[in-house]
């Protein structure tokens, strides 16, 4: 019962340590690039991200134990429906070291093109497993959807600054 508590606990923790380092390693960006891009009028606060994200992130971690407990660990069975949430998540980790880190905004919306389709892929994984686990993905759906919207909005309306070329 004791190990049950510590792997919930784990799986729920994991997407949060990912989060934290990007935000930690980009923090100094945003006050000083970000807030300088042209965002469309329904861009979320800044103060929005960070309370999305913590639900988010503790969603996705609880339902990816969910999975794991119900395939009985990592197995053949757990291969796909791990292995694809472990992709996605390894590409939302990827997004603001792209984003903040290199200004890259096309790489950074590449990123979450891969991601958008990773995450419906992971859901569909796992809804024949456990339905709840799947539905506590819908919300980081729903805001990777608005996510990739801002992304395309933000790579469209901030143009890269080629050397040499002045507008």
């Amino acid at each position: 019962q004791g190990r049950m508590w510590a792997y919930t606990v784990g799986f729920t923790v994991l997407p949060h340590v990912g989060g934290f380092l990007g935000w930690f390693m980009n923090r100094k960006e945003i006050p000083v690039w970000y807030e300088k891009l042209k965002k469309p009028s329904w861009c979320p606060s800044q103060k929005m991200f960070p309370i999305a994200w913590t639900v988010l992130y503790t969603g996705m971690g609880y339902a990816s134990y969910l999975i794991w407990n119900d395939l009985g660990g990592c197995n053949s069975k757990a291969v796909v429906p791990l292995g694809l949430y472990g992709a996605q998540l390894t590409l939302n980790w990827a997004w603001p070291h792209f984003f903040f880190g290199a200004h890259n905004l096309k790489m950074a919306l590449i990123d979450i093109l891969c991601l958008d389709a990773l995450a419906i892929g992971t859901v569909c994984s796992w809804y024949p497993i456990n339905k709840v686990a799947a539905l506590l993905l819908v919300p980081y759906l729903g805001w990777l959807a608005m996510a990739t919207c801002l992304s395309i909005r933000l790579w469209k309306d901030n143009p890269e600054q080629k050397p040499g070329k002045s507008e």
